[in-house]
């Protein structure tokens, strides 16, 4: 069984694909990020950067003690290991779908989260801000419309790389961008949300509802934080 704290974010819904693809037994531990879950003593203990998702596998691989896994790209990463499914066995197909991996945790899910950020959340509107991260997203969309010119998922067939990349793509409109001027990532896109078990994985997160980001209480929570917290929570 694999324990999966979790909220409703473009990094949570990466690991309910997985896992409603696969069919691992799984339980959702709501980490309500809103309400600052993510400081418990309990979550900290092996989610030490406070941010979900995080899972704890009751039954690793040779047996052992259960195993904690923080990061979403790294979860992906374990679970694809741990199943054989959607990550390439061979050498140069392992390949290509970790490096598209590690292109959405290091550009595509930080940009556009600064994008969304400065665009919706940030307490005055910096015009510099929100032009350089929406320019940089909508880079990035053109750099994943141009390697899906040619074929239907991102390194061939559907894998974590598409299941990484695919949540941070859904919320084009709030980043001011058109889906039109991206025809193969709307392709894909499309596809993508066809499988039955994307539709199992975004109705999973309808049940958790939090503050909405703009309320005082949860925006001192998700957007007041620095190294005293970490001193504070001892993460």
């Amino acid at each position: 069984m694999i324990q999966l704290y979790y909220w409703p974010t473009p990094n949570g819904h990466k690991i309910t694909l997985f896992l409603e693809e696969t069919g691992l037994p799984y339980e959702i531990k709501p980490v309500n990020i809103g309400k600052g879950d993510q400081f418990k003593p309990e979550f900290l203990a092996f989610s030490p950067n406070n941010r979900m998702p995080a899972i704890i596998d009751d039954d690793p691989a040779g047996g052992g003690a259960p195993i904690g896994i923080f990061e979403s790209g790294a979860i992906l990463l374990y679970l694809a290991e741990k199943t054989g499914k959607f990550i390439p066995s061979d050498l140069r197909g392992r390949a290509e779908v970790l490096q598209w991996l590690f292109w959405q945790m290091g550009g595509l899910g930080p940009m556009a989260g600064q994008a969304n950020h400065f665009a919706h959340y940030a307490p005055e509107k910096l015009p510099y801000a929100i032009d350089r991260y929406v320019k940089e997203t909508g880079r990035l969309f053109a750099v994943l419309d141009h390697r899906l010119r040619d074929r239907e998922f991102v390194a061939g067939a559907y894998s974590i790389a598409d299941m990484a990349s695919y949540p941070w793509t859904t919320a084009y409109e709030r980043m001011n961008l058109k889906i039109e001027d991206f025809p193969n990532l709307k392709r894909w896109q499309d596809g993508i949300k066809a499988r039955p078990a994307t539709a199992r994985a975004y109705e999973k997160g309808k049940q958790f509802q939090s503050m909405p980001p703009t309320h005082p209480d949860a925006r001192k929570i998700l957007f007041g934080q620095d190294a005293a917290t970490v001193r504070r929570y001892g993460a």
